[in-house]
């Protein structure tokens, strides 16, 4: 039998915690991600953009008003519960089941891309933040919000350690290297704000000429 790739284990690991997912982050998200999350309102710009893991859409609530938001989730069952939030919320966004490593969207059509607390996820965070690349207009921009692997070296090596039975357990990846990752893809960092010493930072960053 044909080994399922990463990204199908994933879908499946999203899909199976989706009913539980908002409760066991409620409160991380009621003391410090919602305030975090509320800054997408006044940096997200331009006519077009693109939500990459919407999941339970827990981002709908800080989209501007004025800009058309396209977001996309690549498990089912989490992008069921966002619409369900959409409806509440009357929103107009655009849901679509998609994988972010291969984005079904032409070259240059956002004006920005973002994401929560995604790439910890993607099997391929370079492949996937290339792509948002691909789709991002040159004069557009990137926005952030992620942990990633501390710098201090000990805890470096915990979160190592400890890495292979979150993966299981919640599908993320807690030792990422992720400002490497962004930088090996092709966008030059603008703004890093440590938010949670290093691990938790936002990040904000352009298209750099090909």
């Amino acid at each position: 039998m044909e080994k399922p790739s990463k990204t199908v284990i994933i879908r499946k690991r999203y899909d199976r915690l989706a009913i539980f997912y908002d409760f066991m982050e409620a409160p991380l998200e009621r003391h410090r991600f919602a305030q975090w999350r509320s800054r997408l309102t006044d940096r997200i710009a331009g006519h077009r953009a693109l939500e990459i893991g919407v999941g339970t859409g827990k981002n709908l609530v800080y989209y501007p008003r004025d800009v058309k938001i396209t977001a996309i989730d690549v498990s089912y069952r989490m992008l069921k519960r966002a619409r369900k939030r959409a409806s509440l919320l009357g929103s107009t966004v655009c849901l679509q089941e998609m994988d972010v490593q291969r984005l079904a969207f032409p070259n240059n059509s956002f004006d920005t891309v973002f994401a929560t607390f995604v790439f910890c996820s993607v099997p391929d965070p370079v492949a996937g933040l290339k792509e948002l690349k691909r789709v991002c207009k040159p004069n557009g921009k990137l926005l952030l919000l992620e942990h990633m692997r501390p710098g201090n070296v000990l805890l470096g090596l915990l979160f190592d350690m400890m890495n292979p039975m979150v993966v299981r357990m919640m599908g993320a990846n807690i030792n990422r290297r992720t400002m490497d990752n962004i930088k090996r893809s092709g966008w030059q960092i603008l703004k890093e704000e440590h938010l949670s010493g290093d691990i938790v930072r936002w990040i904000e960053a352009k298209p750099t000429s090909s």
